[in-house]
């Protein structure tokens, strides 16, 4: 265990959405945390001695057959316990408690008093407002239990035990909704666990680097770079860490968005000097591509056209030994690759490496216990330029599955100028930081127009923009209507072969933020 992480906390995961998001306010108090499955043992827990323990929520109800359950010992191994939601009732319906289904269901904002403003609600205000999204709630709490906060229609809203570290809350402390959560977070992790805040990422970067320095040796690694954020910072980390020992591989498959080669061409061969290898490989991926209008087909080849150009790429590169790659701690987690991590959330067709095993190198993934955030504020603090570090996500098959239909490089053309200027437009408005992720689409659509005195019939652009905190739920941006006309303008006189241009506003779900 990193010698940073000592004092950490665990989450243990329900099969909340907002189990990471958990996670990531623990981490905000600069106290590491991890996420780890329901069911893991006491004795474990035992083991790995955390200074305190959360339950997350979950969709099921404690009294169902086959809801998740935690081992009931770990309520007696004296480590604080703040149970969330379902975790609240578990732990009160575990320690004698009761919890029904009641008709006075609650979902968003709700008025919350306070009664007992020690621990968990010092600071905090005697009414505050808090988010709710239960039907099931606690009817009825053990002798040895008090009551903390209620609202209208949840007398026990928080409690927490007289004698034991074990706390409940019956609302959602990690969401920005609740106006007093971080306070509460806070209380938790430093006043009741006791921990003193030393996780720092400068921290983690130092530490990181002794211990890539350490396994490399004198040996070569190479890391591919994609103009995406993750591996920019892997090549960065890399770069402090043992300099030209690092090799670095840019496919440039022709997918890529306007400008995004010659932007990672200068950071790395400049700015890092790197030694840096470019694969104009375009022609081989359109070839590809020829014809292909399924998703998932396009997917298929240009993941497979991918590594055998990477392959052939690395193969040219002498006493390569390692492959570095920016596998993220979500990567992790979804995947199964943690001994301890949640089991029901495992993704089969997720590949956490990025790159197949059968290339013949040794992985180092230095970023594997980081969230998003972490890794954009670890990127500033390694030089790299807000460009690169905000940049909004990009999908592995870049503009391929942005451009509807047949791919071919007069799309692409069309397609990279439109998203072009719908980037530039959305920074120069300053609400570049503000909105997650803003692109064009190409459609597969013609319609009819009128340019000059002339009928035209020419392509249709989408705008989409979402915002979003986790990217498993988004929601569309609400542009102001002089950008989206400023856009719109632009795109049909600029781009040669659109006439039309439409804004998506569908959220995520139903939709996907990509549209393919």
């Amino acid at each position: 265990m990193s010698t940073l992480a000592q004092q950490r906390v665990l989450v243990l995961d329900f099969g909340s959405q907002l189990a990471q998001l958990i996670a990531r306010r623990v981490r905000e108090q600069h106290v590491y945390c991890e996420i780890v499955r329901h069911d893991i043992t006491a004795a474990r827990l035992r083991e790995l001695a955390p200074m305190g323990i959360i339950l997350s929520g979950g969709p099921s109800s404690v009294y169902a057959d086959g809801a998740p359950k935690c081992d009931p010992e770990l309520f007696n191994l004296g480590i604080p316990v703040l149970g969330i939601c379902y975790g609240m009732q578990l732990a009160c319906q575990a320690l004698g408690g009761e919890v029904k289904n009641v008709p006075s269901r609650e979902y968003g904002r709700a008025h919350l008093d306070v009664t007992d403003h020690s621990d968990l609600f010092e600071g905090v205000k005697k009414e505050t407002e808090v988010w709710m999204s239960h039907g099931d709630q606690v009817t009825a709490i053990d002798e040895n239990f008090t009551t903390l906060a209620a609202t209208h229609t949840c007398p026990y809203a928080a409690v927490r035990h007289k004698s034991l570290p074990i706390f409940g809350l019956q609302f959602h402390p990690e969401v920005t909704h609740t106006v007093d959560g971080k306070t509460l977070l806070a209380n938790f992790v430093r006043n009741v666990c006791g921990c003193d805040g030393t996780w720092r990422l400068g921290d983690f970067a130092d530490e990181t680097i002794a211990r890539v320095r350490e396994q490399v040796g004198t040996d070569r690694v190479i890391c591919g770079l994609s103009g995406g954020v993750d591996s920019a910072v892997v090549a960065a980390l890399l770069a402090r860490a043992i300099g030209p020992q690092l090799s670095c591989i840019l496919v440039d498959n022709g997918l890529l968005r306007k400008d995004e080669e010659r932007a990672v061409v200068q950071e790395f061969s400049t700015h890092f000097k790197t030694d840096l290898h470019v694969v104009k490989a375009e022609d081989r991926f359109l070839a590809q591509l020829a014809g292909i209008v399924d998703p998932q087909e396009k997917r298929r080849r240009i993941g497979h056209e991918f590594i055998a150009c990477f392959k052939e790429e690395a193969d040219k590169i002498q006493d390569a030994k390692y492959l570095a790659q920016g596998t993220l701690y979500p990567d992790v987690i979804e995947s199964g690759a943690s001994a301890d991590g949640p089991a029901d959330t495992i993704k089969l067709h997720h590949n956490v490496g990025g790159l197949p095993a059968e290339l013949g190198f040794e992985l180092i993934e230095p970023l594997r216990d980081l969230f998003k955030d972490e890794v954009r504020q670890l990127g500033l603090q390694l030089g790299l330029p807000e460009e690169i570090v905000w940049r909004h996500p990009f999908p592995g098959p870049g503009l391929a599955v942005r451009c509807l239909g047949e791919v071919t490089r007069e799309k692409l053309a069309m397609l990279r100028e439109a998203d072009a200027i719908v980037v530039g437009e959305i920074k120069a408005a300053g609400l570049y930081r503000l909105t997650s992720q803003s692109f064009a689409v190409l459609l597969p659509v013609q319609s009819v127009g009128v340019m000059g005195d002339s009928r035209t019939y020419d392509n249709a652009v989408c705008v989409r923009s979402v915002n979003t905190d986790d990217f498993m739920t988004a929601d569309w941006s609400h542009l102001p209507y002089e950008l989206l006309a400023r856009i719109s303008t632009r795109i049909i006189n600029e781009v040669k072969g659109v006439n039309r241009v439409v804004y998506d506003i569908s959220s995520k779900p139903p939709a996907t933020i990509e549209w393919e």
